[in-house]
């Protein structure tokens, strides 16, 4: 659950609008989508940060088990090989 500091009050419009929209309607877009209605506000504005702000790339979650396979493999042969010769702790 979102925090009280994480969260918005949204005011819906007495009509749809191009800048806003009205309750039925986001009903209607979450029954279509067979979504909540907070996920198809969510899914709402990414898309529109995605036409309007240029750097914004949207996360697409965890990643798979084979692209961690695939990372692994990759780094492996890029870490540095040979006998360790000093071990140094941080801390303690």
């Amino acid at each position: 659950m979102a925090s009280a500091g994480n969260s918005l009050l949204l005011q819906f419009r007495a009509r749809n609008t191009r800048f806003g929209v009205t309750r039925e309607t986001v009903k209607a877009l979450a029954s279509e989508l067979d979504v909540s209605e907070t996920q198809v506000i969510h899914m709402a504005l990414s898309r529109f940060a995605e036409e309007v702000l240029p750097a914004y790339e949207p996360d697409d979650g965890p990643l798979t088990a084979a692209q961690l396979a695939a990372l692994r493999k990759e780094a492996k042969a890029h870490m540095p090989k040979g006998k360790l010769l000093e071990r140094q702790k941080l801390f303690g």
